[in-house]
């Protein structure tokens, strides 16, 4: 395996975590501003703004997205999937992800919906180069 691809698979779950909490500071700001309740965080929800409730909707969808590249590229980077295949799901991926709460909180529903099928689309291209080079050998 070319050593770059390895490494922009490794790096890029760093990224993907990070991403979680990109939609997360909105959120944290709209919170402060309706007044940050410490007893009951959960239950500020419905005093935040529409914007900072997808916020919040983009922030959990954000865990539910790394849960499938997480494994999609660690098993690309076991089996030495080595293709610009690869690296373009891997871009592709982190693109979507950044703007997926960007699009779901400006609340551009079409946008947001075709950076979902695109990020799921780039995990299931790495499980697919996986099962290639898992079957070649």
């Amino acid at each position: 395996m070319n050593t770059s691809t390895g490494a922009i698979l490794l790096y890029s779950l760093i990224v993907a975590v990070l991403l979680i909490y990109l939609p997360y500071i909105v959120v944290g700001a709209a919170r402060v501003q309706v007044g940050y309740d410490m007893k009951a965080p959960r239950n500020m929800f419905e005093k935040l703004p529409p914007y900072a409730q997808r916020a919040t909707w983009a922030h959990q969808n954000a865990f539910e997205s790394v849960i499938v590249y997480t494994p999609a590229a660690l098993s690309a980077y076991v089996v030495g999937v080595d293709s610009i295949v690869a690296l373009g799901a891997v871009i592709a991926y982190l693109i979507a992800r950044t703007l997926y709460p960007i699009f779901y909180i400006a609340d551009i529903a079409l946008a947001r919906s075709l950076m979902f099928a695109v990020a799921n689309l780039s995990s299931f291209t790495l499980f697919a180069l996986t099962f290639l080079k898992v079957n070649s050998l």
